[in-house]
């Protein structure tokens, strides 16, 4: 009779570790009513999932959540292994990745953040909770604020004897007079003559969209692509920028959930750029009265492709989920 493995996830200290905070507005956010960590967590979970889970559950607020941060964080999977026990937590009901809009009029821009909770919640819980967060998003934590002094920016100790709170001496001691010398007359300088700069030729800088599209294949070696390419998609990419992301963003979008093997670099990410294009906000028109503001979007943990809370089912679109037998 087979048994099933139900140890309990281990613990693992991220404290200890160099896990890398993700930029303000960015990365985990705890869903509210947790209840305290046990032994018993993540027991009916496979051993790869218990893990991290067990990691990514003791991982503070505003930690990175992405693949290549969590994989150089601990040593035991890889990025592809990452993947795909993230992909397994959300259709556990243990995360969702979330697009929330931050910003106030137009100085907006979109934040990738993940949603996380110990105890694995059904759809109706996280779509619930999704909506609300829309209506009354909760204020950022401290990711954004300056950091306290460290203790080494303290006024330094008083020497052993002497009293801190006295003053200066105010009594100066006097100075030796300074005898003073006439001026001489001395020989006028010649004049230096200045260098006379060169032109140099104008060398035109590459626009965001060209440069994000070239580090891909630093990012991640499946996208590697040439300058010819990158040319060629640098109009598509830059409309990316012209609807309010940023780099991260269209980096994210391009990178997330790739295939194995990508046998066409271009023509993947020609394809991303247009599926994925986000909507334009029109924040010059004001909205009707009652027309509630859209603010947040959820991300398939699979592909990544954003879309409303209700549209999603376990964490996964819809291609996803049923994926197309040819």
């Amino acid at each position: 009779m087979a048994v099933s493995d139900l140890s309990p996830a281990p613990r693992v200290s991220a404290s200890s570790r160099s896990h890398p905070k993700a930029k303000p507005g960015y990365g985990k956010r705890s869903v509210p009513d947790q209840r305290t960590p046990h032994e018993g967590d993540f027991a009916l979970l496979p051993e790869r999932e218990r893990h991290i889970a067990g990691y990514v559950d003791a991982l503070p607020e505003g930690a990175a959540m992405d693949i290549k941060s969590l994989a150089r964080s601990q040593p035991l999977y890889g990025q592809m292994a990452i993947g795909s026990a993230l992909r397994a937590l959300g259709v556990a009901g243990h995360l969702r990745h979330v697009r929330c809009l931050s910003g106030e009029g137009d100085q907006v821009r979109w934040v990738t953040r993940t949603f996380w909770s110990r105890t694995a919640r059904d759809n109706e819980w996280w779509s619930a909770f999704l909506a609300a967060e829309e209506r009354h998003p909760a204020p950022q934590d401290a990711t954004g604020s300056a950091p306290p002094p460290p203790p080494w920016a303290a006024a330094a100790p008083a020497a052993p004897g002497v009293d801190a709170s006295s003053e200066a001496p105010t009594s100066v001691p006097e100075q030796p007079p300074v005898t003073t010398v006439p001026q001489q007359r001395t020989a006028e300088p010649e004049p230096v003559l200045m260098p006379v700069p060169v032109p140099q030729a104008t060398v035109d800088r590459p626009s965001p969209a060209f440069l994000v599209l070239a580090r891909l294949g630093r990012t991640d070696s499946r996208l590697a692509l040439s300058a010819a390419d990158c040319a060629a998609l640098e109009q598509a990419a830059a409309e990316w920028f012209a609807r309010g992301v940023d780099a991260d963003y269209l980096t994210h979008a391009l990178t997330a959930g790739l295939p194995a093997s990508v046998d066409s670099p271009f023509g993947f990410v020609r394809r991303r750029l247009r599926d994925k294009l986000p909507p334009r906000l029109l924040a010059a028109s004001p909205a009707a009265p009652g027309t509630p503001v859209r603010r947040l979007m959820v991300e398939c943990t699979e592909c990544g492709a954003p879309g409303r809370p209700e549209a999603f089912r376990d964490g996964l679109c819809r291609p996803c989920r049923e994926p197309d037998p040819a």
